[in-house]
């Protein structure tokens, strides 16, 4: 695939992000992508392997190796090389139903485990992707395609998020009925208003929701199922049913002063500032603002560090990122060999901000908030840290992280955002449905299989494997819509 030669000839050229000071005077997308001829280039690296570890999906060590969805990585990337466009699109689309989505948020886990990055620099996968969804885009290939022949059957999905549009995507191309009910106001789930805009601009999403519109999608906005909209009418309206909420639970911490005004979860001040943002570019008011406050934010991944970066567009006075693991290696430690997914120190665009603004990383390692000091009025207004160190329980034998005695310092606290994580789906709609929930809080269901417990009614994403990336839910959405679309016609032709 590629160029014979072309990982020895061409070294690894990515696209380029606007400077942190000048990128974080808005909310947009900061990456200039490369020219069709450098594209190509990056095309050409991928070195004919013979065994392309990028589109395995494998588990290993608990984390997956290769793309959840095995895309064909080594296929398009020569398409790319050799400027066959339009095929190229047509070999991503057979395994990815949303890549404008996932060339934009996925962590490429397929460039992890890259041959050519064994002893170099991995092929630019992910944004050989970009390269050609935005092609087919621009050139209309990426158009409505309703399907020829329809069948009889009545399929709700209930949420919006990655893994039920997937399935959404998928059951209407088979000719199915497809309804999707959507809590908010807007299309999109996590996609919309748990990731920031200038990760996935928004008219991103819209783009695809219109395509999806005009192949005969069709989507129920403000329809909170469990809440406003009646259980019992799915079950009468529908032939089948997919649970895709997600795992929208968030993980609270319980320590002194929790109580205090200005503590959030970190998903209500992503979706309130998203929310404000569209509607009014932030002119209503209707966010919870970070300007001139002092931030602390409360978790190290992907959430914690995009509560950085909104904070620093708010105009904070300053924001300090807890962590409570060990700071990673800077390489790859010899117990974690390729291509297991790489456990090293990755500075994201959030962090990276705040150094240049800042003048210094923002994260603090091993540590957590041991209490939140309260001014007169009630509102946060400091936070005791204390220092924490891994430790044997000596009758269960599992490390864990306890506190070091006398490590508490103080460190002033206008706003803080709870980015812990989450457990598992709000309990009103299982509840509602009457699903039974696994000893992890998600939706129960066989291993390998998405039928929960009560007859019709299906489940996928993170509602059902627990939070996760965009690209499990896809492959999570697609794999739902193969086991329904066999429960309703007793055979299935879906990919």
């Amino acid at each position: 695939m590629g160029k014979p030669t072309g990982f020895l000839e061409y070294e690894r050229t990515a696209s380029e992000a606007i400077a942190p000071l000048e990128r974080i005077k808005n909310f947009n997308e900061f990456h200039v992508f490369l020219s069709e001829e450098e594209q190509r280039m990056q095309g050409a690296r991928c070195m004919d392997c013979g065994v392309p570890f990028c589109q395995s999906g494998m588990m290993i060590g608990g984390m997956v190796s290769g793309c959840p969805l095995n895309n064909l990585c080594p296929e398009w990337n020569d398409l790319v090389y050799t400027g066959t466009w339009e095929q190229a699109y047509n070999r991503l689309k057979k395994t990815n139903s949303f890549p404008e989505f996932t060339s934009r948020v996925c962590p490429a886990p397929c460039e992890a485990a890259c041959t050519c990055g064994l002893h170099g620099d991995p092929v630019c996968i992910k944004e050989n992707e970009h390269a050609i969804i935005e092609y087919a885009y621009a050139s209309g290939k990426a158009a409505p395609r309703p399907p020829k022949v329809r069948t009889d059957k009545r399929i709700a999905i209930v949420g919006s998020g990655p893994s039920g549009l997937a399935a959404a995507d998928q059951l209407n191309r088979r000719g199915h009925n497809v309804t999707v009910f959507e809590r908010e106001d807007r299309v999109g789930g996590l996609l919309m208003y748990g990731i920031p805009n200038m990760k996935l601009e928004k008219q991103i999403i819209d783009r695809k929701i219109d395509v999806m519109k005009a192949e005969g999608v069709k989507f129920v906005t403000g329809a909170d199922v469990g809440n406003n909209y009646k259980v019992g009418r799915l079950k009468r309206e529908f032939d089948s049913i997919i649970l895709a909420c997600g795992a929208s639970n968030p993980r609270d911490i319980q320590v002194p002063g929790r109580d205090a005004a200005g503590i959030y979860f970190a998903v209500d001040f992503l979706k309130a500032t998203t929310k404000s943002l569209l509607n009014s570019g932030l002119e209503d008011g209707n966010f919870i603002s970070a300007k001139d406050k002092h931030v602390i934010v409360i978790g190290g991944g992907d959430t914690g560090n995009d509560c950085v970066g909104t904070s620093i567009r708010h105009g904070c006075a300053s924001v300090t990122q807890l962590e409570m693991m060990p700071k990673p290696p800077v390489t790859r430690a010899e117990n974690n060999t390729w291509p297991e997914w790489p456990k090293v120190l990755k500075t994201d665009y959030g962090q990276e901000e705040a150094i240049a603004v800042f003048g210094a990383d923002p994260r603090i390692y091993q540590t957590t908030v041991k209490e939140f000091v309260k001014d007169e009025s009630g509102k946060v207004c400091k936070a005791i840290l204390v220092s924490l160190v891994s430790q044997k329980d000596p009758e269960s034998g599992r490390m864990s992280m306890v506190p070091v005695e006398g490590s508490e310092r103080e460190i002033p606290a206008d706003l803080v955002l709870i980015a812990a994580g989450f457990l598992g789906s709000q309990s009103y709609v299982p509840d509602a449905f009457g699903v039974e929930l696994n000893a992890r809080t998600n939706v129960a269901t066989e291993p390998g299989h998405y039928a929960t417990n009560v007859e019709k009614v299906f489940v996928a994403g993170d509602m059902h494997r627990g939070q996760s990336l965009v690209v499990w839910a896809i492959h999570e959405g697609r794999e739902v819509a193969r086991e329904v679309d066999q429960f309703l016609m007793g055979y299935t032709s879906l990919a």
